[in-house]
């Protein structure tokens, strides 16, 4: 059996690797190489192998990551894991161990594993439900590290990785020392947080930042667009439901039929083909069904080709000259890459930051050919535009990430 040709790690990764511990959070914006890093940790730290001298490890250990379904089914993993030498199959690997790689709908599985190392690859662990169940029965029995461009949009967020590593006992623990509640008739809602100064300490504790500098350049571009005021203040000030014609039932729903009226608009496809006058080739993320079949229409108004990854269709990016990929936020905002264009178009906003940085991700890539990166977010002067920017801008405060410029077109 040959030796591996190892791949050398950026500087960056470098500098990153020797922070990282069993439990760390490794925070790398999107392709910043967490996949090589916690590849070399596993080698270099968990199984007392060496990245530079003969390829021997000391301590072969079982190596499980869970990813998305989607870099699961393209192999990803398995692709990158080659370079130091791992295999699925333990007799052709260098570190004389299996490798399993799954999605994190089948975290379930591994509840009874002991002694083996898993990358958790994205954060997935929100709430109190069964992922997070299952996580945290996973890491009292082994070595563990989660990668994340974006760990978290709140300190709830990062409850179950404060459980894991024994800050917490619980999630009512975690509750009742540190939330501050306020009530709204018979609901309440977290309206802050005591002792924000011992949650960074804690949090800093186990997040290993990986700050790298780009080549690219993001360029975000609030392209304005309109919106039928009359039809929108129905539904915002008079409570109605346009569509069904009665009477909205609560807040939720006026937001969500809000939003369907604004973007709705057809300015918003005419932009769309404005912008391909510019880019060939764009990634158009969108949220809803109906939006997307307002977007299938620009295939023969644009003569392009339309490829989809979406919950009902899983299409790969075309490879023509000119071509539309539509993409739904939660179905493909992460887990792909492109370096064929450098042009995304958001058709409408996403509530979660976390969905909109990855989103951008996908054309920010280290080995992308370009230097300028176009982000056109299609922005109308409504009342829910104005609120779901608004919550994106306060999320980013959070945990800040790195500079972009932003222009509002002319």
């Amino acid at each position: 059996m040959m030796e591996p040709e190892l791949k050398k790690l950026r500087e960056h990764q470098s500098i990153a690797l020797p922070k990282i511990k069993n439990g760390s959070v490794v925070a790398g914006g999107v392709g910043s190489g967490k996949t090589l890093t916690a590849l070399a940790y596993f080698v270099e730290t968990v199984c007392e192998g060496s990245l530079t001298r003969e390829f021997k490890v000391n301590m072969p250990t079982k190596l499980i990551v869970i990813t998305t379904a989607k870099k699961r089914d393209e192999m990803d993993w398995e692709t990158e894991a080659c370079n130091f030498g791992i295999f699925v199959d333990p007799e052709d690997s260098y570190t004389q161990a299996e490798m399993i790689v799954d999605s994190w709908n089948n975290i379930g599985k591994y509840v009874g594993e002991e002694g083996s190392f898993f990358i958790f690859d994205e954060q997935r662990l929100v709430g109190a439900g069964a992922w997070v169940k299952a996580f945290l029965k996973i890491t009292k029995n082994n070595q563990w590290i989660l990668l994340s461009a974006t760990p978290a949009d709140t300190w709830m967020d990062y409850v179950p990785l404060f459980i894991a590593h024994g800050f917490y006992r619980n999630r009512t623990h975690f509750v009742e020392e540190h939330v501050v509640w306020t009530f709204h008739g018979r609901y309440r809602k977290i309206r802050g947080f005591y002792g924000a100064s011992h949650l960074r300490s804690l949090r800093d504790s186990i997040l290993v930042e990986m700050p790298f500098e780009r080549h690219t350049i993001r360029h975000l571009v609030a392209e304005p667009v309109d919106h039928d005021e009359t039809v929108f203040a129905k539904v915002w000030k008079k409570r109605w439901n346009v569509f069904d014609d009665v009477p909205l039932v609560d807040v939720a729903e006026m937001h969500r039929v809000g939003r369907k009226v604004v973007n709705s608009d057809p300015s918003r496809l005419d932009k769309i083909v404005e912008l391909g006058g510019k880019h060939p080739r764009m990634i158009i993320f969108y949220n809803f069904d109906y939006e997307l079949e307002f977007l299938r229409s620009l295939g023969g108004r644009m003569d392009v080709e339309i490829a989809e990854w979406n919950g009902h269709k899983h299409e790969e990016v075309p490879t023509s000259e000119r071509w539309l990929y539509l993409v739904q936020y939660q179905a493909g905002a992460e887990g792909w890459n492109c370096t064929s264009t450098d042009a995304i178009v958001f058709y409408s906003l996403t509530y979660s930051h976390k969905l909109f940085e990855q989103s951008q991700g996908r054309i920010d890539r280290m080995d992308t050919p370009f230097t300028d990166l176009w982000y056109y977010i299609l922005m109308s002067t409504s009342r829910i535009d104005t609120l779901i920017w608004k919550s994106l801008v306060a999320k980013k405060n959070f945990h800040e990430g790195r500079n972009t410029k932003f222009n509002v077109a002319a």
